[in-house]
């Protein structure tokens, strides 16, 4: 009997397939996205995109299945505004998806190593705008690495933007595709769902 790679096992998980062993019938594809045991977040989450000028923000509701997306959006904050502007914008959008869908968890992307600095500060400053306000609010915040992210939701973490696109609307049942902004926040959300501890 033929082994599935461990990359192809969590991806069937994740997207709610389940795995058959060679030469057997192929069950119907589960309605719902599986959470591996003993991990994962039943809580209605915030995701964030962290990005001066186009932050994503995504509020998924985890707490049944399937889960769901409750709504998103991305910031585009244009050039005339100064950086504390925009931080004060990210900021104020943070707070109001948190108070409007009671989100009691959050995700956002870490820091990343980036050559150019002037990119690292901007990111620093977005995420920081974000925290400060999840922070304030009692929020309790999970933070991954893009990659762990991608790999939590498309299955490795090399996947492009389209890829984990693809299968945002696949897990959350959407009719159309989300901006990439918003879909890499949803992402983050899921990662939280299905990965985190407690």
């Amino acid at each position: 009997m033929a082994r599935k790679s461990s990359r192809s096992l969590w991806t069937d998980k994740l997207s709610g397939v389940a795995s058959t062993p060679t030469g057997a019938k192929s069950p119907r594809a589960r309605k719902t996205a599986v959470t591996p045991a003993g991990r994962g977040c039943r809580a209605i989450i915030l995701g964030i995109d962290p990005s001066l000028r186009g932050t994503g923000l995504a509020v998924i509701d985890a707490r049944s299945e399937p889960m769901r997306l409750l709504a998103s959006v991305t910031l585009k904050l244009g050039p005339k505004l100064e950086p504390y502007e925009c931080m004060g914008r990210i900021a104020d959008a943070v707070e109001k998806l948190v108070r409007e869908h009671t989100v009691t968890h959050a995700s956002i992307e870490e820091t990343i190593y980036v050559q150019n600095f002037r990119t690292a500060q901007a990111m620093g400053a977005s995420r920081g705008a974000a925290l400060s306000v999840l922070a304030r609010l009692g929020v309790k915040v999970g933070e991954y690495a893009p990659t762990r992210i991608k790999l939590a939701v498309a299955g490795h973490g090399g996947a492009s933007k389209e890829q984990v696109g693809r299968m945002i609307r696949t897990v959350l049942r959407l009719g159309d595709a989300l901006a990439l902004d918003e879909s890499d926040a949803a992402a983050a959300a899921l990662c939280h769902a299905f990965t985190a501890r407690g």
